[in-house]
């Protein structure tokens, strides 16, 4: 049975959760994630257990197998979602992935660092003469220093998850 299913007491309630993800797949379609994508992330992260089969995705979201198919093609290319098979059938489900945004950000950042080499080489290549080479070189300086920030962040981030799920009471346990 889906998470979705509903009796007619829960019907506010799965109406309201409908209405989340959708306004949260549309802030993430418009900040440039496909708008399928966002939709089907929207309703694994929402799911009691961070995860739905194809069958729950299509149902919950109204869309098509083949739009499934899609979102769930390009959130694994991502990283963002894994597909596990489903215990004692031949159906797959998907995943969110643990920690999935201190993983997200992890490869960002990697991706940063490969981006402030190349800059750092054309900067040079430009010469500090120039205007391009000017603007080329402190654009690799902010990527450094965005790197440099974003390590600290992570770090900040690990600290506070442990004191959080140290505290007891109110913390917010682990998934």
């Amino acid at each position: 049975m889906s998470e979705m299913t509903t009796t007619a007491g829960e019907d506010g309630s799965a109406q309201a959760l409908s209405r989340f993800v959708e306004r949260l797949a549309a802030e993430m379609t418009a900040a440039g994630m496909q708008r399928m994508a966002s939709r089907v992330f929207a309703a694994l992260l929402t799911s009691e257990t961070a995860s739905l089969t194809a069958a729950e995705l299509a149902e919950q979201l109204q869309i098509s197998p083949a739009a499934v198919s899609g979102a769930i093609g390009y959130l694994t290319r991502v990283d963002m979602v894994s597909r596990e098979r489903d215990p004692g059938t031949r159906r797959d489900r998907y995943v969110l992935h643990n920690e999935l945004w201190y993983e997200t950000f992890t490869r960002r950042d990697q991706v940063l660092v490969r981006w402030e080499k190349v800059l750092q080489e054309g900067a040079e290549a430009l010469g500090p003469d120039t205007a391009a080479g000017r603007r080329t070189a402190e654009t690799a300086e902010f990527f450094a220093f965005l790197h440099t920030e974003m390590l600290g962040i992570m770090d900040r981030w690990r600290a506070h998850k442990e004191a959080r799920t140290a505290d007891g009471p109110g913390a917010v346990p682990e998934p």
